[in-house]
């Protein structure tokens, strides 16, 4: 199994079930309310860790209470924090989340007052224990640093890179990573209705995948586009954290040489049992 470091960010989830998603200007009661660890980086590394893999962070830790709720998580999942800049001001990003009993779908306002992970501070970490570096697509100008500084002096430690929200310049990220990971929203963005399309869009040589929801997820490499169909579960629970689950499975199958068919295979499967229950804890394959 591989040694996995993810740059990201952490945040505090609070979620709220909800029976249905109110209308504006309505009030509905929560069946229910959970505060827990969030933020796609982490989500990818506890789903990592269950796989079996060696997983560490580096992200931004403001010392102040909420601090303890992602800490406590990360250690349940064995994943170390201590590539981690700690600061002492502002507050853990905050996101409140509705999810819908009806239809499994979720909401998300989301507040920070964080700042992302510096170049300076990544340019010290030692990354030679590392056998794959993750990055959340965030904070463009600082990841494109990163990423340089670390084709230059780790050439051979393989790197991914998810893309899930259009970014000013973030495209200018895509020849610095050996695996790019879109969502379904970016590509829509980019003005493309169909995964397959927005892939053969891409001129790159990198690994790179999208996935499409209830239809699936493509996966391009060496100019050939591959396909898998989603793995729905008998019932949608909780649909938060899916595309986290997704990559997970990428960036496992990968680091454990599966071929590109059983890499997406096992990353959609992976990703439609995660509907199928509640949060990441206890997440396998039956």
């Amino acid at each position: 199994m591989a040694n996995i470091l993810a740059v990201g960010i952490a945040t505090i989830d609070i979620i709220n079930r909800v029976s249905r998603y109110p209308k504006e200007d309505d009030e509905v009661r929560a069946v229910s309310q959970t505060i827990r660890r969030g933020g796609n980086a982490t989500n990818t590394l506890v789903v990592l860790s269950q796989l079996g893999h060696q997983c560490a962070w580096s992200g931004v830790i403001i010392d102040e209470s909420d601090a303890a709720i992602v800490k406590n998580e990360l250690a349940e999942h064995q994943i170390d924090f201590n590539h981690c800049k700690v600061i002492s001001q502002g507050k853990l990003p905050t996101s409140y989340i509705n999810v819908s009993e009806s239809t499994g779908s979720r909401t998300i306002v989301h507040y920070r007052d964080c700042p992302e992970l510096d170049f300076a501070f990544f340019s010290q970490l030692d990354l030679n224990t590392f056998h794959w570096v993750h990055f959340e697509g965030r904070n463009v100008a600082e990841l494109k640093q990163m990423l340089s500084w670390l084709k230059t002096h780790y050439p051979h430690l393989p790197c991914s890179l998810e893309i899930e929200k259009p970014r000013e310049g973030i495209e200018q990220l895509f020849s610095l990573a050996d695996v790019l990971l879109f969502s379904k929203p970016y590509a829509i963005s980019q003005g493309f209705s169909s995964a397959q399309h927005f892939l053969q869009s891409l001129t790159k040589e990198n690994i790179m995948t999208c996935s499409w929801g209830e239809a699936g997820a493509w996966l391009k490499a060496n100019d050939k586009i591959i396909h898998c169909p989603a793995f729905p579960p008998p019932e949608v629970v909780d649909t938060l954290a899916a595309g986290d689950t997704f990559n997970a499975g990428i960036i496992s199958g990968l680091a454990k040489q599966l071929s590109h068919q059983e890499t997406l295979e096992y990353a959609c499967r992976l990703a439609g049992h995660k509907c199928g229950q509640d949060g990441l804890t206890n997440l396998t394959i039956p």
